[in-house]
């Protein structure tokens, strides 16, 4: 039996992609193969007509395809799945980060060679059987369109690009379909390593890889023994966002501030980032929590933080969190002027995703007697399967923005503001996400409940 590891590294990371395919973001159906070996289509039972025709309409965001649309909500309601499971397995002091996108991505790949149950349990863990054609194939030509509309957006004031690669065995002939596929779709070209004599000296070029594409931010990612001899394939998805923000705030209004630890007896001291001024916020007491929308410059992508109120324990705003929930605080944001406290702070999260996927239901994958990848190594081998999931996200917020290298301050001066002023103080753990806001993309979520204490 022969190991997959699937490898998943992300950071709020590089690179761009170059095929001899056509463009992707202009391409239609009919100008990429995606012919993968096997398809999954889901058939619409009469409970899911019924409830599709009790449903109001949606309203799509202008100039969206509806099913990049669906598949954008599924990418959500999967983020939001497993945050929640892994959420559950950490202590409460303990922060949690990562790509949900990048994680669905990397694993999409995989689907790209999976059959039988395997490929069913992909598609209902990653909520991909939610997108109206129910059919597999179709899932990558609109994650494609998806990624167009997330990384090609011009704006001089931030980064977003994502990158892709597939690592496979020298020694072994891979699925011609499958490279096609993968490289015309998710630019994710093979390149050739020779695990089975070389294994050790391989990880070391897929660790300087990422490091590479991730400006060196993220460094030996994949642990000693990850790489073994029995090795077959490795894919890796990077993400990388640098942003500044719309309203910076000013260095020399940072102070320093007790930000409330959970279980923590000693006195937590961070700095904290102040500044007054217009943000979208909102108050829902049913929830108890306070939502605010920091956006960068471009607007286009925004930095989301759920605060919940003074005596609500972080865990049961996660335990309860839903898209629904969540998209229904950020369509009720409004404009106010706010006094604004957020720490300054970095965090870094390392996640193995098999044991949280396999609670999910993403069992058969991880299974080496139970795994169906014929679709990858030519021959329609079935002794594939994969052995873990290295997932490794990074956020850092400062003055400037997130990821942002500038040390100097821009001061704002002349403002006028209303003596009854809204207050949004996070000094106590919160939830962030990072998120595209035509379409509501979750690109990074995390919890934020211990920052660098000095």
């Amino acid at each position: 039996m022969y190991l997959l590891p699937l490898l998943l590294f992300s950071l709020v990371a590089l690179a761009t992609s170059h095929t001899h395919y056509p463009d992707i973001c202009i391409a239609k159906p009919k100008d990429i193969p995606l012919n993968p070996m096997c398809i999954y289509r889901k058939e619409a039972s009469e409970e899911d007509e019924k409830q599709k025709e009790a449903s109001p309409p949606e309203k799509i965001p202008e100039g969206t395809n509806p099913r990049v649309w669906e598949l954008s909500k599924a990418n959500s309601r999967f983020a939001i799945d497993l945050f929640q499971v892994i959420a559950d397995s950490k202590g409460n002091a303990e922060n949690l980060f990562m790509s949900p996108l990048s994680i669905s991505q990397a694993f999409t790949m995989a689907k790209l060679g999976s059959c039988d149950n395997t490929l069913k349990e992909l598609m209902q863990v990653f909520h991909f059987d939610q997108v109206s054609t129910k059919a597999s194939d179709q899932i990558h030509f609109f994650f494609a369109k998806l990624n167009c509309r997330l990384y090609r957006k011009a704006n001089k004031s931030s980064e977003l690009i994502s990158t892709n690669r597939l690592f496979g065995e020298k020694s072994l002939t891979y699925n011609e379909t499958y490279q096609e596929i993968s490289e015309a779709v998710y630019g994710a070209k093979l390149w050739p390593l020779n695990f089975k004599e070389k294994a050790e000296e391989s990880r070391e070029i897929i660790n300087n890889w990422i490091s590479n594409k991730t400006e060196k931010r993220i460094t030996n990612v994949i642990p000693e023994g990850a790489i073994t001899e029995d090795t077959i394939l490795v894919l890796v998805n990077a993400i990388y966002f640098k942003g500044l923000w719309k309203l910076k705030f000013d260095s020399r209004n940072t102070f320093m501030e007790q930000f409330q630890v959970p279980e923590m007896t000693e006195a937590c001291e961070v700095p904290m980032m102040y500044q007054e001024d217009k943000f979208r916020h909102g108050f829902y007491a049913k929830d108890s929590v306070q939502v605010l929308e920091m956006p960068y410059k471009g607007d286009d992508i925004t930095m989301v933080l759920v605060l919940p109120s003074e005596n609500t324990p972080l865990k049961t705003v996660e335990q309860g969190l839903s898209l629904e929930k969540l998209s229904d605080w950020l369509d009720h944001l409004q404009e106010v002027h706010l006094t604004l406290y957020v720490p300054r702070f970095r965090i870094e999260d390392s996640i193995s995703l098999k044991e949280n996927l396999e609670k999910m239901g993403l069992k058969d994958l991880f299974n080496p007697h139970a795994a169906r990848l014929p679709g990858i190594i030519a021959g329609r081998r079935s002794d594939l399967y994969v052995s873990d999931a290295f997932h490794k996200a990074f956020l850092e917020v400062n003055e400037e923005g997130s990821e942002a290298a500038a040390s100097t301050a821009v001061v704002a001066t002349g403002r006028s503001f209303p003596l009854k002023r809204t207050t949004f103080k996070a000094n106590r753990p919160f939830l962030v996400f990072i998120r595209e806001v035509a379409i509501n993309s979750i690109i990074f979520m995390g919890r934020v409940s211990h920052p660098e204490c000095n």
